[in-house]
């Protein structure tokens, strides 16, 4: 089976999308096979993201390396191994059977909600990254806060979310989940508040063991390359426009985030 990446987070706009767009074209762009699948069955944010990016190289005549899109197949069209199986086990065991058996990684975009499909995707995950907003608003997820003095009191609901599915990961003899936290939208300002958000996810890490790296910074370019389906490795061949320094920046940032995966047999290496 394919190696299977999670982008999780049940808080919405933490970068989730574009987090998993450029992870799975940078994969793509380095010869790698990979898979796609968006959970979030109401915004489809990352579906839209991909099928922008196909209909803008249809109409441009571009080839762009995209991962190859799978779609949950409807609950009729699959059988249930036990009659007490809940029908979305099925649904998404068997799409990802599909990818699975044709890419080297699967990439799946989670909602920012708390669903059944998103808890038996993370149980499934090999690499789980979480885009996390650097601030105690989004901090508040992982872990509760003295509010006094900013010590971490315990864990939150999502990070027992994950606790759990690495509990049944153990209990099915599976390698355990390799737990990647991102601090997005990091800017030069509000020094003080990113120090006490630094220290409380470092605190945080040694708890419950995940690792912590730098995400992606605030950047306009971001909000840009959307409609186009575009990404940052995109942008010298499509020839739309020059590269800033801005977006230079951007790239060795998501060259950093290739790197910090830690992924079987990728080198960042564009």
């Amino acid at each position: 089976m394919a190696h299977i990446i999670v982008i999780g987070n049940e808080k919405g706009g933490s970068g989730k999308s574009t987090t998993a767009m450029h992870i799975g074209t940078a994969l793509a762009r380095m010869g790698h096979r990979v898979g796609a699948l968006d959970l979030d069955l109401r915004q489809q944010s990352f579906g839209r993201y991909l099928e922008n990016r196909a209909a803008f190289a249809a109409a441009k005549g571009f080839v762009l390396p995209a991962p190859l899109r799978g779609r949950l197949p409807a609950a009729a069209d699959c059988p249930l191994p036990e009659p007490d199986a809940h029908p979305e086990d099925a649904r998404l065991h068997a799409v990802l059977q599909s990818l699975g058996s044709e890419c080297d990684f699967v990439l799946i975009d989670c909602p920012g909600s708390h669903t059944r499909l998103s808890q038996l995707a993370h149980a499934m995950a090999d690499t789980l990254v979480t885009p996390l907003n650097d601030s105690f608003i989004d901090f508040d997820l992982l872990a509760r806060v003295d509010p006094a003095d900013g010590r971490v009191i315990g864990p939150s609901i999502y990070s027992e979310m994950v606790w759990s599915a690495r509990q049944g990961r153990a209990r099915a003899g599976m390698k355990p989940i390799d737990w990647l936290v991102l601090r997005n939208r990091l800017g030069p300002q509000q020094m003080h508040n990113k120090r006490r958000v630094g220290a409380a996810l470092n605190d945080l890490a040694r708890r419950i063991g995940f690792r912590v790296a730098p995400g992606f910074s605030e950047r306009v370019v971001f909000r840009e390359l959307f409609p186009r389906g575009l990404t940052l490795l995109d942008l010298r061949e499509t020839g739309g426009e020059s590269l800033t320094l801005s977006n230079v920046a951007a790239r060795q940032e998501l060259r950093d985030l290739i790197a910090a995966l830690r992924l079987p047999g990728v080198t960042a290496t564009f």
